[in-house]
């Protein structure tokens, strides 16, 4: 978005804001500025309350420009808009253990050992967390020159806390909010959040409009599939919306920051793509280093986006400082220590050399014109700009060699990352050899803009289109091998539907491994992919992405199961399914019956039926009465001893009766019996 949609403030329609209702969005709204003798304060956060202290500090510290990476700029005013993540240490403190040990069990929670992989059970329920693990921050930031302040200057942020990975809402919501801030101070946060309160629930995966004021913003939010589960909301999910194939709408969001800036972020470096897809993919810890915040975060969101529809369990930072709780930890890291899977934003050069011995270190984004290290973006968007120094895509070219390229190559990994100390360079610095092969045919249909910022950030979409489909077709072709584990049954003709339906397939590492490489992997990816292409699948399947997405997608497909079988107990004609039954069979389909009307009935109780719930117990007490007809006397007697079980008939009688042949047929009229069942 290049401009700042225009916004109205009209007292006599001014909304009131519920707190609850803008919960669903919006944690709290903060105002933050930077105190010379006291460092950063909050000066107002609505609702107050919602965070503990050590919150309030990690949003303070996060919400500015990092000083090492900041360049005193002469411009009047100055505006930003980036994004950050934390966790939430309060979430970890309602369990016995602290909070190191919570962390130390995540870590084993997303980290599965090839004993783990083995043999994965199906697990029928899953905890959903009423508090989220992580806050995301959205930051309008504005730099002040005024040489008659103490430090030329001042600087404060306008920060919009939620639970959600919607940047590709907050953002322009605060291209409105912080110029609206700076012009009419605190009124600006209490319209806000009264025309928040007025949203309907977010719906994954759909395009919503949201109004504000005058304006309307129409945003795709990203699918279910690729919210975590701690996210603090419960969504449903279909099994179509995680189906191993492409969508047949490219305008509808598979993965997080679908509208993140690929193209522009990593202009300088688009060969090495399939490289960091990897990279991700298998759960490697990387560092991007960037020289601002909008430039980091545009990075780490992009990269993130290059796994869709695969859910990223990566603990990913879309800008990370050295006031982080974590960062003390990852400073401790000695060589030969493993990192933690995770994808760090930053600005300061001071990680360079706190983190020397993280694996895999990306440079991008480039400094303003005027500074040998910093530019802000410009003061209507959070995205890196469009024109990038770096190799351009006219320096792509795949066909020539050039022995000075070749020279600069070498001479950055002699001199390695510590190199960007005196001058800023897009650059890589990892030791992985990538099994995927960077796809010329995608390079080559990109399009170089030229100069002209219009026809740039045009062309930069449709770039991005090209790269994002790609990504997106590579991605679920190498999950296309797990499909058969999820796939749903339905009943087989003349079998009942009444009966528990089969168990999905269990999973075995070694002889998915051992299968996969009797049949290869595809033609897709045999052409993309080196003949080691077997051991990524290995590192895949130990990394932090598996498990937690193997298990999400097996959930899925048990639920599309039981509701195929249900569907089919809908349609089924009980009279005729009888008639072929044996007298033991036709007790077991009693039981059955009532089980699954017992829990029809308690999902009613509960508040969590469905929309055909009523219709489903009317048909099942109509079945249990049919099947009973059609039982001997003496059994029928026996099982109207349960006065439960008596009350289900009693209230779904019918005159119809079946009989088969040689079976007597009693209808039931009012029984009543106090002995137990």
């Amino acid at each position: 978005m290049s401009r700042s949609p225009s916004f109205s403030v009209k007292s006599e329609l001014s909304v009131k804001a519920d707190p609850d209702a803008m919960q669903r969005w919006v944690l709290a709204f903060c105002i933050i500025r930077f105190d010379l003798e006291q460092g950063q304060l909050i000066e107002e956060c609505y609702p107050p309350g919602c965070l503990t202290q050590e919150e309030e500090l990690e949003v303070a510290f996060s919400s500015f420009p990092d000083s090492v990476s900041q360049h005193q700029n002469r411009s009047s005013i100055h505006d930003c808009i980036f994004f950050f993540r934390f966790q939430r240490h309060k979430h970890s403190k309602q369990g016995n253990g602290t909070s190191s040990e919570i962390s130390e069990i995540d870590d084993k929670e997303t980290s599965s050992t090839p004993d783990e992989v083995k043999s994965i059970r199906r697990s029928r329920s899953t905890d959903i967390s009423k508090s989220s693990k992580y806050l995301y921050g959205y930051v309008f930031n504005r730099q002040r020159h005024d040489e008659r302040l103490k430090r030329g200057g001042e600087q404060k942020s306008v920060v919009i806390l939620s639970h959600g990975p919607y940047y590709s809402v907050f953002r322009p919501l605060l291209q409105i909010m912080g110029p609206l801030y700076f012009d009419i101070g605190r009124k600006a946060i209490e319209h806000i959040a009264g025309y928040v309160s007025l949203w309907p629930s977010p719906v994954p995966g759909k395009l919503m409009e949201l109004p504000i004021g005058n304006a309307m913003l129409k945003v795709n939010l990203p699918p279910a599939h690729s919210l975590p589960l701690e996210s603090g909301i419960s969504y449903e999910e279909s099994a179509s919306s995680m189906a191993p194939f492409l969508p047949s709408n490219p305008s509808v969001p598979q993965g997080l920051f679908h509208d993140s800036d690929i193209f522009g972020t990593f202009r300088g470096l688009l060969l090495q793509l399939w490289l960091l897809w990897e990279l991700l993919l298998i759960g490697e810890p990387i560092l991007i280093i960037a020289p601002t915040p909008p430039q980091c975060c545009e990075a780490v969101a992009s990269l993130v986006s290059l796994v869709a529809p695969l859910l990223c369990s990566v603990d990913f930072r879309p800008y990370f400082t050295i006031h982080d709780p974590d960062f003390a930890q990852l400073n401790a890291l000695q060589e030969g220590d493993k990192y933690p899977p995770m994808v760090l934003g930053v600005t300061n050069l001071f990680f360079l050399k706190a983190l020397r011995y993280i694996p895999h270190i990306v440079s991008v984004g480039s400094p303003a014109p005027s500074s040998s290290r910093v530019t802000i973006a410009s003061r209507s968007t959070g995205r890196i700009p469009a024109k990038q120094e770096g190799f351009g895509l006219q320096q792509l070219s795949l066909k020539k060699f050039s022995p000075s390229s070749l020279f600069n190559a070498v001479k950055l990994r002699r001199d390695g990352p510590l190199c960007l100390m005196t001058e800023h360079k897009e650059a890589i610095w990892s030791t992985y050899v990538a099994t995927t092969k960077p796809d010329t045919s995608i390079l080559n249909r990109l399009i170089d803009a030229g100069m002209s910022p219009r026809v740039e950030e045009s062309m930069s979409v449709v770039n991005n289109e090209i790269l994002r489909r790609h990504f997106l077709e590579l991605t679920t072709n190498f999950l296309a091998p797990f499909g058969p584990y999820f796939r749903a049954t339905t009943p087989s003709e003349g079998s009942s539907p009444y009966a528990d339906p089969p168990p999905l397939p269990p999973f075995n590492a070694d002889d998915f491994l051992m299968s996969l490489s009797a049949r290869g992997v595809g033609k897709f990816l045999s052409k993309r992919m080196r003949s080691n292409w077997l051991d990524l699948y290995r590192r895949f399947l130990k990394g932090p992405n598996f498990l937690p997405w193997f298990q999400r997608r097996l959930a899925i497909a048990e639920n599309e199961q039981h509701r195929l079988w249900r569907q089919a107990r809908m349609k089924t004609d009980i009279h005729l399914l009888i008639t072929k039954m044996p007298e033991l069979e036709i007790v077991d389909c009693f039981n059955a019956i009532e089980r699954h009307l017992l829990w029809e009935m308690q999902l009613q109780q509960s508040g969590r039926a469905i929309s055909d719930s009523a219709a489903m117990c009317q048909k099942l007490k109509g079945d249990l009465q049919a099947v009973f007809n059609v039982l001997p006397n003496d059994m029928q007697q026996l099982l109207l001893l349960n006065p439960q079980r008596a009350a289900l008939l009693q209230g779904s009688s019918s005159p119809e009766l079946t009989k088969l042949p040689g079976r007597p047929s009693i209808q039931v009229g009012v029984v009543s019996s106090n002995s137990p069942r």
